[in-house]
């Protein structure tokens, strides 16, 4: 999440790393002048940062033929966020170490065909939020009566995000909670119970993560679960036994906590096959999202790490990972890493990959990327960063970003959750950081060492982002034509059909306080379908299946997932918009268990309830 070299000290880096004395000098005092001489630049440009003109809602039916309506009250969501509390001796930089926690996941936890929101909380003694869909408009917070609201007890951690799915193939949906502390599994019973069965499953007792995600990645029926882990697993926030738990580098740091990768042995158990599997790096991950990049069947894992690299792990068809980030493109350059979302932006049935970092007008721009694939899938797959090209790089302090048509036109738009620290206006505490920067890693790794903020902010007061797709490789930025304006710290970001109309409604969980729930209001003649898939030779719950869509011409891929964004889950079902055009042509389904189904001519404006056939031997 902070990485804080400009571009020009990006590049001194590499010319000067054999003289480290006389880089950490020029690196610091370069990095002063450019912080001092854009500060007030930086101010002023503060509140025009988006360069749009605030249009009505009535302007923005009529010209983009959708509108997002902020809709908590109507829903009846009450639920604000709190960040963690953390030891004392980190009370300087708490806003800082304590800037995550906001999650949001959406599931039909009780199968009534209607999308429900869990959103987690952080705070010791606060409670997390299970809001079941009413049907009528309106959602009925249930997680105490569901045994999910107190999991944020002293001594047990605090809540980081949640993800849903089907481990034991019963036909509903099961909870991991992962913390930043002792993870918790949750068994669904029938809808009407979730009963904690941590003790026993093989997961370990103590994560600092922020990450997580369900993945068959043997395709072997069962959903297994891949874990990343921010601080080491030996540091416990809310009492630290040292403060020199920081980062060793901005760049390279590697000394975060490690990753898990649990395969599932059935029963309710799980087996740690971490070192076997390939899945080594101890890098600060931030997010990972699962899909087949090379077309060999089996899911690869892109995984986003803040200061460094991000990583790709090609799945040897459920035997083992390799990384192969540097020789694919992606991990060359080493940002911020903070989201992963995957999308087909130009109706081509090939997957593109779209990571976040952190843009600050006048101070860093690292810019997020697009990676799009060069080429139809190989073993060892390639991209290239077409983000700028696309006009979707620079949003601000990004965190957590999502695709989905939001128009119904055809083409996957793209929404951007942005804002680091709100504090003090008309403060920052960009210079202050300077003076950590310079450092070596003795410096930087300790948290003492660090300026105290003193309520400054830092990248905040951001809107989010909305990036409509023009059909031709372009993006327009509608942040402030679409939806009423918005300053909150965003980072989870979630797309999900909340009154069953055919539309994509936004659910962003933002820091410290409250979600913003978007219904999404339409006025076009556009047109839609969607998917519902459920396994059955596969995990039930079909992630890692894709659909591919084909229509007038056109054809978009689409896959399931088991958590992707940051800290987030989308729902479970497919949405494809469709424009004007009134029928579609094919419909292939992949299956994880290598099944491909082919549905002709499906009913349009309608969801599809699809069930894996089950072949016999």
């Amino acid at each position: 999440m902070i990485y804080l070299r400009p571009p020009i000290i990006n590049e001194l880096f590499f010319f000067m790393s054999g003289s480290k004395g006389l880089y950490q000098t020029i690196t610091t005092v370069l990095f002063v002048a450019l912080l001092v001489g854009s500060a007030l630049l930086s101010y002023i440009n503060a509140n025009s940062y988006t360069g749009n003109t605030l249009q009505t809602k009535e302007q923005a039916l009529e010209k983009y033929g959708f509108y997002l309506e902020p809709d908590n009250k109507d829903a009846n969501i009450n639920f604000r966020h709190q960040s963690p509390q953390l030891d004392p001796k980190l009370k300087h930089i708490e806003p800082q170490i304590a800037s995550m926690g906001a999650s949001v996941s959406i599931v039909d936890f009780d199968n009534d065909g209607w999308n429900d929101i869990y959103f987690t909380n952080s705070r010791t003694g606060s409670q997390n939020a299970l809001y079941r869909n009413l049907h009528n408009g309106k959602f009925e917070n249930v997680a105490a009566q569901m045994g999910v609201a107190d999991v944020n007890k002293k001594g047990t951690g605090v809540s980081m995000g949640a993800i849903w799915g089907d481990y034991d193939n019963d036909g509903y949906e099961d909870l991991f909670l992962y913390k930043w502390g002792r993870p918790q599994l949750f068994h669904n019973e029938g809808g009407k119970k979730l009963v904690d069965v941590t003790e026993g499953s093989g997961l370990p007792k103590w994560i600092n993560a922020n990450c997580a995600i369900w993945v068959d990645f043997d395709n072997d029926g069962l959903l297994d679960l891949f874990i990343g882990g921010y601080y080491k697993e030996d540091i416990d926030l809310s009492n630290l036994k040292s403060t020199k738990m920081m980062p060793e580098s901005f760049r390279y740091a590697n000394n975060g906590g490690r990753k898990y990768l649990f395969k599932n042995m059935g029963n309710g158990k799980f087996k740690d096959v971490t070192a076997e599997y390939g899945l080594n790096s101890t890098k600060w991950v931030l997010a990972a999202g699962a899909a087949d990049l090379n077309g060999d069947g089996y899911p690869d894992l892109v995984v986003t790490d803040d200061y460094n690299v991000d990583e790709l792990y090609i799945n040897e068809k459920g035997k083992r990972f390799v990384e192969k980030g540097k020789q694919s493109g992606i991990g060359t350059i080493p940002k911020s890493g903070m989201s992963v979302a995957f999308g087909d932006i130009d109706n081509s049935a090939l997957l593109g990959i779209y990571t976040t970092n952190i843009t600050e007008p006048g101070i860093l721009i690292q810019g997020n990327n697009y990676w799009k694939p060069t080429g139809p899938q190989t073993q060892e797959p390639k991209f290239v960063n077409l983000a700028q090209l696309a006009g979707i790089e620079n949003a601000g302090w990004s965190y957590g970003a999502q695709f989905g048509d939001l128009n119904n036109d055809g083409y996957m738009d793209l929404y951007v959750a942005n804002g680091f620290i709100s504090g003090k206006k008309g403060t920052s505490y960009w210079y202050d950081y300077s003076k950590v920067t310079g450092g070596n890693s003795a410096i930087i790794g300790d948290a003492a060492n660090w300026p105290d903020m003193q309520g400054k902010s830092q990248s905040g007061y951001q809107q989010d982002k909305i990036w409509l797709n023009n059909s031709n490789g372009l993006f327009e930025d509608v942040s402030n034509k679409v939806c009423p304006t918005a300053t909150y710290d965003g980072r989870a970001v979630a797309m999900a059909d909340l009154w069953n109309r055919g539309v994509l409604d936004v659910i962003v969980a933002n820091q410290n306080n409250i979600p913003l729930v978007y219904k999404n209001i339409q006025r076009n003649n556009n047109h839609w379908i969607d998917f519902d898939l459920h396994g059955t030779v596969s995990n039930a719950s079909a992630i890692g299946a894709t659909v591919e869509v084909q229509w007038g011409g056109k054809k978009q891929l689409q896959v399931i997932t088991g958590g992707i964004g940051f800290s987030s889950q989308n729902q479970h079902r497919l949405h494809f918009g469709l424009g004007t055009t009134g029928k579609v042509d094919r419909v292939l389904i992949h299956w994880p268990s290598g099944q491909t189904d082919e549905i002709i001519n499906p009913e349009i404006d309608k969801l599809h309830n699809i069930k894996e056939k089950k072949v016999k031997a």
